[in-house]
């Protein structure tokens, strides 16, 4: 048994064959009729947010993305043409024709970007104040003594 020599069996190489390509499958279109906007109006910009009524996003834009720079962020024309762009592509990709609105912040844009909604035929359902109103406040200086 020692004597015997091992026995060695040849292995023919096998063909490899090409990796196959993945095939990415087309996403459903998601179709959302009806949605909420909310528009934050600050002073030096204005940003605008389209949901669906649980809140997930579908198209948001800013002043600034719109390529406004600097003061002109501020502006009402700015907001006007924010919330446009983002109108455009809410009503393109998801269909959306009725929001209701959601407006905070005490800027220029408040009023212009609810108008620029009406210039993609999307139906205003109601608008809500959000903006954060202080109570209570911060604990005063002291008094100045004299």
């Amino acid at each position: 048994m020692a004597d015997e020599e091992p026995q060695v069996t040849k292995v023919e190489p096998v063909a490899e064959e090409a990796p196959k390509p993945v095939v990415k499958k087309k996403k459903a279109k998601r179709i959302v009729s009806a949605g909420q906007v909310h528009i934050l109006a600050t002073f030096n910009n204005t940003l605008v947010a389209f949901t669906d009524p649980k809140g997930n996003l579908l198209a948001s834009s800013s002043a600034g993305a719109c390529g406004f720079r600097g003061s002109k962020k501020g502006t009402a024309y700015a907001a006007q043409v924010a919330s446009e762009k983002a109108a455009q592509i809410a009503k393109a990709d998801y269909n959306l024709s009725k929001v209701d609105v959601f407006v905070k912040g005490i800027g220029l844009g408040r009023d212009s970007a609810i108008r620029g909604l009406q210039n993609y035929n999307i139906q205003v359902e109601s608008i809500h104040e959000v903006t954060g109103i202080p109570h209570g406040g911060v604990r005063p200086p002291k008094a100045r003594r004299v």
